[in-house]
């Protein structure tokens, strides 16, 4: 299965050329590419499918996600690798 999970962008930068960030996803933190979405911004929520940020969200459609991907654990933790805090 794959998911797109919502996190918070905490941190932009650049790595070859790409418009990267820092995510976190509830205290999990992840690189993720903003090709994909290059409105996103310090302080944005973004959903994150294989690395990328595909869309912005509003911080409560984010809460909302996350509240629902933490009742399916397992899910969440194929994803990230870990389960969400």
């Amino acid at each position: 299965m794959c998911l797109g999970i919502p996190g918070r962008v905490e941190e932009v930068h650049e790595d070859a050329g790409l418009r990267m960030a820092t995510v976190s996803f509830g205290g999990i933190r992840r690189e993720v590419c903003l090709s994909c979405t290059p409105e996103a911004d310090v302080g944005s929520y973004v959903i994150v499918h294989v690395g990328f940020a595909i869309t912005v969200v509003d911080e409560g459609e984010a809460r909302r996600t996350l509240d629902v991907l933490r009742a399916m654990a397992g899910a969440v933790e194929g994803e990230l690798g870990e389960p969400l805090p």
